[in-house]
């Protein structure tokens, strides 16, 4: 029995381990009402191929049928990183904060993928004009901050939502990506660095030094994945973190976008190789070794069309294809409502 007097006392990181000890499951009733109904469409069973199973993921993890798609939300997430000083990306910093600028009048890639799916659109400003610490020798946040910025993130879903979409818009934030990849998978870390915004020869150097640079100093803290988010983060991976959990414990599917939206859901992973039943990957992005990471991940992504622009884009494109799963499935008649033989019939 541990001693109460010596006992250590509870830290930050323990309110997320709480939750992710306290995630629901896939509810199998609504799982197995969807393939009871996408037997009697007109189709040959299966014809639809994964159009089929996204519904019952749907299903199974709203814990309803039919599913929903009546109030989807992409959600954006921006910081800041103090690592861009080591000259590792191809854009100023100042990009941010234009960028977020453009979104909010409506000029950006995904303002237009959301308007011709019907995707409720948000941004989520992390403190973009304050940088991280530069993870090369210091931690990006520390332990409160980094539990602070992902409760935030679960504030994604405080306004209700019934599909959720995420992505992210960080200069710098791919080569904080490569470092919490290597951090959590191992191997030589230029493995896991790719070119991000288009950074020449001389740049893609700089950021494998950097990530070597990061993950000599934070050596022998890196066992723990909390601890790997915070020290070699970003504001924006933590909050997408949170939003992901936050989705879970709500019973919300949620689609995840490319490169360095998937390392925060590798740190769920790896704290919880559960956590992500409820995610799908919305493509596979053309940046880096993001194929491998899925595969690591378990997740197979809906689509590869080589996009590499961040900002929800894939995610937004997928959800597209959702919406339309889920029309075929609740707009379809049966074979007894079109009157259609049925196979071995007559």
């Amino acid at each position: 029995m541990t001693d109460p007097m010596t006992a250590p006392e509870p830290g930050p990181f323990d309110d997320i381990r709480n939750l992710l000890k306290a995630m629901p499951g896939p509810d199998a009733e609504a799982k197995a009402a969807v393939a009871a109904r996408d037997a009697t469409l007109t189709k040959p069973a299966g014809s639809l191929g994964r159009l089929e199973s996204l519904v019952t993921w749907l299903a199974a993890w709203q814990g309803k049928a039919p599913p929903s798609f009546d109030r989807p939300l992409v959600c954006v997430f921006a910081g800041s990183h103090g690592v861009t000083r080591r000259g590792v990306s191809a854009f100023p910093d100042a990009v941010n904060r234009q960028m977020l600028d453009n979104f909010a009048a409506g000029g950006g890639a995904i303002n237009q993928i959301c308007a011709a799916y019907g995707l409720g659109f948000k941004v989520f400003d992390l403190a973009l004009d304050m940088p991280t610490g530069d993870i090369t020798e210091a931690p990006a946040l520390d332990e409160r901050a980094t539990v602070a910025t992902m409760a935030f993130g679960m504030e994604a879903v405080a306004a209700g939502t019934d599909c959720l979409g995420i992505g992210e818009m960080g200069i710098g934030n791919t080569t904080v990506a490569a470092a919490l990849y290597a951090a959590l998978f191992g191997g030589d870390p230029a493995h896991w660095v790719g070119r991000g915004t288009g950074v020449d020869r001389d740049g893609l150097s700089r950021k494998v030094a950097a990530v070597e640079a990061a993950l000599a100093h934070h050596a022998g803290h890196l066992d723990d994945p909390l601890q790997v988010l915070a020290r070699l983060g970003g504001r924006e991976i933590a909050a997408m973190a949170g939003a992901i959990l936050a989705a879970r414990l709500q019973r919300i599917p949620v689609v995840i976008d490319g490169y360095v939206a998937t390392a925060a859901a590798a740190v769920l992973h790896a704290a919880d190789p559960s956590a992500l039943d409820h995610c799908l990957a919305g493509h596979v992005s053309a940046e880096g070794v993001h194929a491998e990471v899925l595969e690591r991940l378990g997740l197979v992504p809906l689509l590869a069309l080589g996009m590499r622009l961040g900002e929800a884009s894939g995610a937004g494109m997928a959800m597209g294809l959702l919406k339309g799963a889920l029309a075929c499935h609740t707009g379809m008649a049966t074979f007894a409502q079109a009157g259609v033989s049925e196979k071995g019939a007559g």
